[in-house]
Order: C-alpha cells, then sequence, then structure tokens
C-alpha cells in the first residue's frame, strides 16, 4: 500500500537527483549565467541516498528515477542503480538523462538492473541542437541505439516545447521515433529558470501541438499506463507511433493524479516541483541515520503536499531547475 497524501492521491514515486551538475545548459532548465553549484560535500552520499531510499520503501514508495543535472556525468550511477534495485519492496528503477554519456554506460546500466530510460532529444538537426542543449546531438544518438540493442524494457524520447525553435523538428522526431518505435513525448515549458520563459514567443502549448497532430491523423488514447507520470499517451494511426503530451500548464488536471515527490541532490525533499516547499534531510542523515526523524520528515513532507503546481501563479523559481532534479 503506498502512501497518500492530504487529498486521498497515491503516492508511491520518487525522483531523486544525483548532482546539480550538468554537461549541457538547455535554455529551458538552465540559466546561462547560472554558477551556483553546490560543494561536493553537500550532495548526498550514495550510503545516505540508499538509507533515504529504504525509508521511502518502509512507507509504501515502490518506483524511483535517477534524475540531475546530468546523473551520469556523476561516477558510480550503475552501482547506485543496483543497490536500489536489490532493496526488498522497489518495483522499478529508472532514469533520465540527456543521453551524452549513455553509449559508454548502457552495459553497466542494463546489468545493474534498470528498469527504463528516459532521453532528451530536442532537436534532430545538428545546429537546433545545440542551439538549445549547447552540446552535441552524435553522442545523443549513439547513446539511443546503444540501449536500444540492449533491450531496455522501457526507451521515451523527451521533446521540450519551443516555439520557433524546434516546432519544425516534430514531424523529423516523429519518423524518427516510428522507426525505432521508440514513444515520444511532448513537454511544455515550465517556468523552472526563471517566469520569463513563457513568454508568447517562447511558449508552444503541448494542447497546440495536439491539436496539430490530430489534424494529420488519428491519435487513439493508449490504454493502460506506460509509466508513472502525468503524461497522456495515443497512438498515431498512420505514423504508428505512440505519442505522449505533458502540458503543465495546458492541462488543468494535470495535478489531479500526482504521485511523486522529488529528492534533490543537496538532501531536501520537495513534494511538488511548482511549489516552492522543500524539506532538509541532511540533519536526520548527517552525523548518522536517523531512521525515525527521516520518517517522520517524509510523513510531513507528504502531508503539506499542495492540491496543485503554482506554476499559473506567476510563480517565479528560487532554484533552478538543474539544482531541483529532472
Amino acid at each position: 500500500m503506498s502512501s497518500q497524501d492530504s487529498f486521498r492521491r497515491s503516492v508511491h514515486y520518487l525522483r531523486i537527483s544525483v548532482t546539480d551538475r550538468c554537461n549541457e545548459r538547455c535554455l529551458y532548465c538552465f540559466p546561462r549565467e547560472f554558477s551556483g553549484w553546490r560543494q561536493q560535500e553537500d550532495l548526498l552520499s550514495y550510503e545516505e541516498i540508499l538509507a533515504t531510499v529504504a525509508v521511502a520503501v518502509d512507507l509504501g514508495f515502490t518506483d524511483f528515477r535517477i534524475t540531475g543535472g546530468e546523473p551520469l556525468v556523476r561516477p558510480g550511477v550503475p552501482d547506485l542503480v543496483r543497490e536500489i534495485v536489490r532493496t526488498p519492496g522497489v518495483r522499478s528503477v529508472k532514469l533520465s538523462t540527456n543521453g551524452t554519456r549513455l553509449a559508454g554506460l548502457a552495459v553497466p546500466l542494463r546489468e545493474a538492473g534498470l528498469a527504463g530510460i528516459n532521453i532528451s532529444l530536442d532537436a534532430l538537426d545538428p545546429k537546433r541542437y545545440y542551439e538549445i542543449t549547447g552540446g552535441y546531438l552524435a553522442p545523443v544518438l549513439e547513446g539511443i541505439e546503444a540501449i536500444r540493442r540492449l533491450g531496455f524494457p522501457s526507451i521515451k524520447l523527451n521533446t521540450v516545447l519551443l516555439r520557433h525553435r524546434n516546432e519544425d523538428q516534430i514531424d523529423p522526431l516523429l519518423a524518427f521515433a516510428a522507426e525505432r518505435q521508440l514513444i515520444l513525448r511532448f513537454i511544455e515549458l515550465m517556468p523552472v529558470t526563471s517566469r520569463e520563459v513563457l513568454r508568447p514567443e517562447n511558449f508552444l502549448p503541448a494542447s497546440e501541438v495536439r491539436r496539430k497532430l490530430e489534424s494529420q491523423d488519428r491519435l487513439e488514447p493508449v490504454e493502460g499506463s506506460l509509466g508513472f507520470g502525468p503524461a497522456r499517451y495515443f497512438r498515431m494511426e498512420r505514423r504508428g507511433v505512440t505519442v505522449g503530451f505533458i502540458g503543465a500548464l495546458s492541462d488543468l488536471h494535470f495535478c489531479e493524479q500526482c504521485n511523486k515527490m522529488r529528492l534533490t541532490a543537496d538532501g531536501r525533499l520537495r513534494p511538488c516541483l511548482g511549489n516552492q516547499m522543500e524539506v532538509d534531510l541532511r540533519p536526520f542523515l548527517r552525523p548518522a541515520i536517523d531512521r525515525e526523524g527521516l520518517r517522520a520528515a517524509f510523513l510531513d513532507t507528504l502531508r503539506r503536499k499542495p492540491l496543485e503546481h503554482s506554476f499559473r501563479d506567476y510563480y517565479e523559481p528560487e532554484r533552478a531547475m538543474t539544482a531541483l532534479g529532472g
């Protein structure tokens, strides 16, 4: 039985950031002027993360995702995955990544028991990809092919929608996903770097993209769940590809079934991405593990989980997305 929040939503999904560092600088999550890196000693050790996972499992959490920053810039992630997978009561461990280091780590991640990978892919044109991410496309494509060859149970591509920047990449991305039988998800911009990203010249609603695709093809709703997040999935009849839409602002029912909390790399438990409230777990992890203190902090945070995010209420983030965990 999973934990319930004050609104009787079942909460069983914990996203764990292992680093605030990233080797790309995506426009939508990494302010160009950002320099507020946490020092190494501020980040949770893997032992502290595993202790937190053990308490979360005791409270009914069953599903975990490793995030960053870019999680694979931190050494030893496959070992962490292996230990979480081995924890009694854990149902699945997945990873979100920009894919740039995936090719070299695909085998150890598969051997560790990783159940799925979400890869950011905002464009297939190398120039456009660089403009959006500050990185290079080739290693990402190499990483995608590496995990396909290994037969990971779940592979999803995540595309953040940016008006005038990657609208013309939607069709190539659909063709790419269809050819490889991968799920492609379109994600609306959220004000997780600054409120300014929501200006009309940047913001492309997921609902608008969905309407455009519906005018071109029949979108059949996918029965059952394809994950633990808020995406709504459809199968495009002619293209033969499954697409998901994540619209935190345009979907007025976005938070109704929210089942997650976040653990930041510096040890703060955050019940909602679009709400500033966080609870620092480090006093219960250092200098020694205090399981009862951790348990109480989890339950208190769960009780304070808001009914919905505040992105529509002139939300101004206090910490950049790279510090919070994807």
